[in-house]
Parts: structure tokens; sequence; C-alpha cells
């Protein structure tokens, strides 16, 4: 097997993490305009379609195959559930304060690996988990300005997101890369598509905004196959670190766009959280 070529990884991260900031801030435009459910029912479905398109030929009934499917699907629901939340939170919120929220999953799933999957926290786990947490609490501190229920969605996001992550440690055991992301796809696009016309009553989008949620949906898959495929290239401590890009891209990009930057404070916050989720990756990857 040929050998993987780090800076090739790092600069994998970089561009999957800046196609996630980029939507993030379509995300945030759109749900300002329209259902997220709809938003989401364009993300979804090209996923599905690129996931289809390029297994299907070789892999056939390969690529649904499960051996724990309702697992499987659950999995899939939590994501759906989660990326709504996501959607739901940056139409009330600031792109940055919203991304660096999110980043309190790492710290989340350590502390649930140990009720779940048997595994020791040690002190410099929960360590992390005090970093983690006064970071959320100076982000969304009294004063902030920020919107409780955005802030509350965050971290439901939060929340659904260390169940998917956790799902993905179990299910990686039995069943195929392949599967998980086709059921994934299927799932989000059966239930997104499904409230879109249980909905109903929305305004249809014009043109140019038919352009930024196909955008959307792209960044979105792309950005995950770029991810997938650096990890190929470099091991997960080398490549941890530079996840946290997303924040530093979502920070600029939510000023450039909507004219918003965090506070000191806020920025404290995320620096909180990134160095409890650096240390927390570092830790999971050793």
């Amino acid at each position: 097997m040929q050998a993987g070529t780090p800076l090739k990884g790092v600069a994998l991260v970089v561009a999957a993490t800046l196609l996630f900031a980029t939507g993030d801030t379509l995300g945030k435009h759109l749900s300002m305009l329209y259902a997220a459910t709809m938003v989401l029912s364009a993300r979804y479905l090209i996923n599905l379609v690129l996931v289809v398109v390029a297994m299907w030929p070789r892999h056939r009934s390969a690529v649904w195959a499960t051996n724990r499917t309702g697992l499987v699907l659950l999995r899939g629901l939590l994501l759906a559930v989660a990326t709504v939340t996501m959607l739901l939170s940056l139409r009330v919120m600031p792109v940055a304060e919203t991304v660096a929220l999110i980043y309190i999953t790492p710290v989340l799933l350590m502390l649930a690996s140990g009720p779940i999957l048997g595994e020791r926290v040690p002190p410099i786990g929960w360590l992390c988990a005090a970093l983690g947490f006064m970071g959320v609490l100076l982000i969304a501190r009294p004063g902030s300005g920020l919107d409780p229920w955005g802030v509350a969605l965050c971290l439901i996001n939060a929340i659904l997101g260390t169940g998917y992550h956790l799902l993905t440690r179990i299910l990686t055991r039995t069943e195929t890369t392949m599967a998980l992301l086709f059921h994934t796809a299927l799932v989000g696009s059966v239930l997104s598509v499904g409230a879109t016309l249980v909905i109903g009553g929305e305004s249809m989008p014009t043109l140019p905004d038919i352009g930024l949620i196909l955008a959307y949906g792209t960044c979105a898959t792309v950005g995950h196959l770029l991810l997938t495929s650096a990890y190929r290239e470099a091991p997960a401590a080398t490549l941890a670190p530079v996840n946290y890009m997303h924040i530093a891209f979502a920070i600029g990009l939510g000023w450039l766009v909507f004219q918003q930057i965090p506070d000191a404070l806020g920025f404290a916050g995320m620096a909180l959280i990134a160095a409890a989720g650096l240390v927390s990756a570092w830790r999971a990857s050793r």
C-alpha cells in the first residue's frame, strides 16, 4: 500500500473545513428565507445521488447491505435531526458562535464513551470537559446578545452529534463504510423531502437561490468526501488540530457576509472549546 502524504492530508482537511464553513454561511442565508426542511432536501438528495453514482456500478446491492439495520437507521436519524437543529440555530445565531458551540461534541463524546463503551476517562479528560464547558459559558453568557433558543439548539446538536459518533464507532465493527454513507443519505433524504411535502405553503426559491441551495448541498457532500480522503493520507493525531480551521473560517465568513464578529469573551470561549476538543481528539487518537 502506498504511504500517505501528511501535507496532502492537511491540505484536504483545510479545503474540507472551508467548504463546511461556506456551507454553514449559505445555510444561514437560506434558512432565513426558506424552510429548513426544503434546504436540507437538496443537501441530502445531492449526497444520495453522488453515493449511488459512485458506488453502485462496482458494489451493486452491497451498497445498502447491513447487519444491524435498526442501529444504522437510528444513526442516520440522529444526523438528520442534528442538521435541522444546526440550520435552525444558524437562523438566529452568528455563524462563528454556532460552529464553535457544536465543537463541544468531542468532549461530550469522550465523557459518554465511559459509561456506554466502557472506556476509562482519565483526569485530563475531566479537565478537557471543564475547559469546554467554561468555553460554552463564555460564549453563551448573559449579556452576550445571543439568542437563548439558538444556544439551546446548538447544545442539542452537540448531544445528537455525540450519539451519532458513538453509533459510528459501534457500527464500524460490523458495517461497511459505503452502507453507512448510503443509509445516512437515504434517511436524511426521506425525512427532509417528506417533511417538506407535509409542511407545504412555503414560497418557492428564486433561480439564484436554487443555485445557492445546490451549492449548499455540494459543499456538505464534497467536504465530507475530502475529509474522508484526508484520513487516508495522515493519522488522526496529525489532522485533528486542522479541523478547528472550521471555526476560523466561520469567523471570517460570518464577518465578511453578515458583518458579525465575536467579542473578546466570545473569542476566549472559542479558544477554550478548541483546546478542550484538541486534547480530547489527541487522546482518542492515542
